[in-house]
């Protein structure tokens, strides 16, 4: 197995694996790093005969601030990892560099890990904010502590969405738009009348009913459960899920290449950078 330096992956009982983000003092903000571990994480549950669910989890008060804007040569940073799509032109010029990066990183992982073949659980609780929301949306089933809050700010930072544009399937098309544009968070309680999470519960009770939650599902033949998951999994994407994807992500990158040609190599509006930085709220 391979070891990990921000994640821990355990196995809490017969039949389930758990995947716990371990960067709390970052409010587990995922670095490049990161990412290709929890990658890495996620294929050991998939080899793992024994495992029929697989829970991801976070450590700290919060579940994920989302990507890490502190991380240093964020292309360069890449080139240090085995690819794991096909998309390699991370260590190029211009545009194709970046755009290759979150094409591995960020929308081609959360497509891998949407269609894992065994059934997984997100646990979250404090802030999911923008790139933790890639985290989640992938998953198949979300549980949610009732202090949880769920945020795209990334219109703050002049960017259209995240790059695994599921927002509309999440919550709807109206509720996508609201929660879109305005940037405004959403409460577990809203989350959940959405249909984007399952169930809500108590903070020191998250990890008992994860655990309770997944045990009731591993005790389905494994078989049964990848048929099953593959089967509603094929109607998400016959409502155009792909073709909507491409669109956003290619926005998504058209707003990225406004920024660096326009605010001095800045990829995203370079006030919002400055306020992250000296830690005020946008306005």
């Amino acid at each position: 197995m391979p070891t990990f330096d921000t994640l821990i992956y355990e196995k809490p009982e017969a039949y389930i694996a758990r995947i716990w983000l371990n960067r709390p003092d970052t409010r587990n903000a995922q670095d490049t790093k990161l990412l290709y571990e929890l990658n890495d994480a996620f294929d050991t549950a998939m080899a793992d005969d024994e495992v029929k669910v697989v829970v991801l989890a976070a450590k700290g008060p919060h579940f994920s601030a989302g990507h890490d804007l502190r991380e240093a040569d964020i292309v360069g940073s890449s080139t240090r990892h085995k690819r794991v799509g096909t998309w390699s032109a991370a260590d190029w010029a211009g545009a194709e560099a970046y755009y290759c990066r979150e094409k591995e990183i960020y929308e081609g992982f959360c497509r891998r890990w949407r269609d894992l073949a065994k059934p997984t659980i997100a646990s979250v609780q404090g802030k999911v904010i923008a790139g933790g929301l890639m985290l989640i949306w992938p998953c198949d089933l979300v549980i949610a502590s009732a202090d949880a809050t769920f945020q795209d700010n990334t219109m703050y930072m002049g960017i259209p969405g995240v790059e695994y544009f599921a927002h509309a399937w999440e919550l709807g098309v109206r509720k996508a738009k609201e929660f879109l544009l305005t940037g405004e968070p959403l409460t577990a309680a809203e989350a959940q009348a959405a249909g984007m999470v399952n169930r809500v519960v108590a903070r020191d009770t998250l990890e008992v009913e994860t655990l309770a939650l997944a045990r009731s599902i591993a005790n389905k033949p494994p078989f049964a459960l990848k048929l099953a998951k593959d089967a509603i999994n094929a109607a998400f994407h016959a409502q155009g899920f792909e073709n909507v994807q491409r669109a956003a992500f290619n926005a998504h990158h058209l707003a990225h290449t406004h920024y660096r040609l326009h605010q001095n190599g800045s990829y995203i509006d370079s006030e919002f950078v400055r306020k992250f930085l000296t830690k005020t709220e946008p306005k």
